[in-house]
């Protein structure tokens, strides 16, 4: 079993001066879900090398024990520092691709032509793709091969407008994950309480709500896998 996680390279929030980049807590849980179940991991971005992580992320309010595992593990953190670029990643070398969030993918990813290119390929090869909290907005450059939005109709989720209201941002951002999924057609879906743990499937496609949702993702992503 090859898993490919995908970060982002965005370090940099709007123009508001504040760094930004990938959630560690995202990255971290799935990442130890998908090693303890023996998968062999390699980690992707779109510049390669090492990937800005979001500075409030390393707060003691944002740490747990996944986060604290990473930070003993001398082979993640040389993984996380070496990532391989995008455009040489390839879809018939992995069985499955993983997006963790931050705010970072809401710059980068949304429209980059190598994250687009590998997500329908992974989907037409009939493997799955999952994406947690804000990464789901790599779904959004996303067509099928009819040229339709690739959530129209298909149930999603991903960071709420509340929850984007609740951090602050929901003027910093360059679009709000729920309108924008919403507008393309997809049937959002959330948890009752902002903050709580939330993923769903659709077919092949496996997303999550918020940090909360990163190890739930990632268990429900293996889920599809055994049942190729």
């Amino acid at each position: 079993m090859k898993i490919l996680m995908v970060l982002t390279s965005h370090d940099r929030m709007g123009d508001t001066g504040h760094a930004t980049g990938f959630w560690l807590e995202e990255f971290a849980a799935p990442y130890y879900v998908f090693k303890d179940a023996g998968a062999d991991i390699v980690l992707a971005s779109p510049t390669g090398g090492q990937p800005p992580v979001d500075p409030n992320s390393l707060a003691e309010g944002a740490l747990t024990e996944e986060t604290r595992r990473f930070e003993a593990d001398s082979d993640a953190k040389a993984r996380l520092a070496a990532t391989r670029k995008l455009c040489d990643i390839e879809v018939a070398d992995f069985d499955a691709v993983f997006y963790p969030g931050g705010h970072g993918p809401l710059w980068d990813l949304t429209g980059d032509a190598d994250s687009r290119r590998l997500i329908e390929g992974f989907l037409a090869a009939q493997r799955p793709v999952a994406a947690v909290c804000h990464a789901p907005t790599v779904l959004l450059g996303a067509r099928t091969p009819a040229g339709e939005p690739l959530v129209k109709g298909r149930r999603v989720t991903g960071f709420t407008n509340s929850e984007e209201e609740a951090v602050g941002l929901v003027g910093v951002v360059p679009h709000l994950l729920e309108d924008a999924l919403k507008a393309q057609g997809a049937r959002y879906e959330r948890s009752d309480d902002d903050f709580a743990p939330f993923q769903v499937r659709d077919g092949l496609l496996v997303t999550g709500q918020n940090p909360a949702s990163s190890a739930p993702t990632a268990r429900l992503l293996l889920e599809v896998l055994a049942e190729r």
